[in-house]
């Protein structure tokens, strides 16, 4: 297989990738492993790399796997496409971005690869100008569906809100408790104390003053 081109003022020049981000490499070729992590350390992400498609998906299908996974085509276990295949199929809070790494270059390859569900598509012999490039672009979208996803968490709750403004007040004839919307019952005091219903505005009435 091919190996990477390294060059020291290139990789020190663009140091200080997103620390937060977490890669994949699973390719079988030791040098080319190596090199492409040493490579993305360097820039400062962080890698996890295996040598086989198999140990790849044990990484990938944890709830806080990799949000970046670079996978070599052909490699013993399960082979880069089958893995793709199966990471797609991932219920995570954002997508794995995939991209394909391999020496195939015919058109029949690449559609393949990207019918596969590969989000790109990376052809081998390629320079750390180019990784870098297509990192970069797989680091903004993971970050796009990140803040799109806590977006989408924030207006949920806020239609909980608004879903809870709208409805009647549950009240026990004998104790007294309120339902809260998630089912559970509370006291007027414990409402106060966990101040977790809009509905409510405490403050004292004039007789207390007295």
């Amino acid at each position: 297989m091919n190996v990477f081109r390294i060059t020291g003022v290139v990789v020190n020049n663009l140091q200080g990738g997103c620390e937060a981000v977490k890669l994949l490499i699973a390719e079988d070729e030791y040098t080319t492993r190596l090199t492409v992590q040493v490579v993305l350390e360097q820039w400062g992400y962080r890698v996890d790399s295996v040598e086989d498609g198999t140990a790849g998906w044990e990484i990938l299908h944890k709830p806080d796997g990799p949000q970046i996974a670079i996978l070599d085509w052909e490699m013993p276990g399960i082979d880069g496409l089958e893995l793709c295949r199966k990471v797609k199929t991932l219920e995570r809070r954002t997508p794995v971005y995939v991209i394909l790494l391999t020496g195939r270059d015919a058109q029949v390859d690449i559609l393949k690869g990207f019918d596969a569900g590969a989000d790109d598509y990376i052809v081998k012999p390629f320079d750390e100008n180019e990784l870098r490039a297509r990192v970069r672009v797989a680091e903004r979208l993971v970050s796009i569906q990140e803040e799109l996803a806590i977006s989408n968490d924030e207006l949920k709750t806020v239609l909980d809100h608004v879903e809870m403004l709208q409805g009647n007040f549950p009240i026990c004839s004998r104790c007294m408790k309120i339902e809260n919307y998630d089912g559970s019952w509370k006291t007027i005091e414990e409402y106060g104390k966990a101040q977790d219903d809009p509905r409510f505005s405490y403050t004292i009435c004039p007789e207390c003053l007295d």
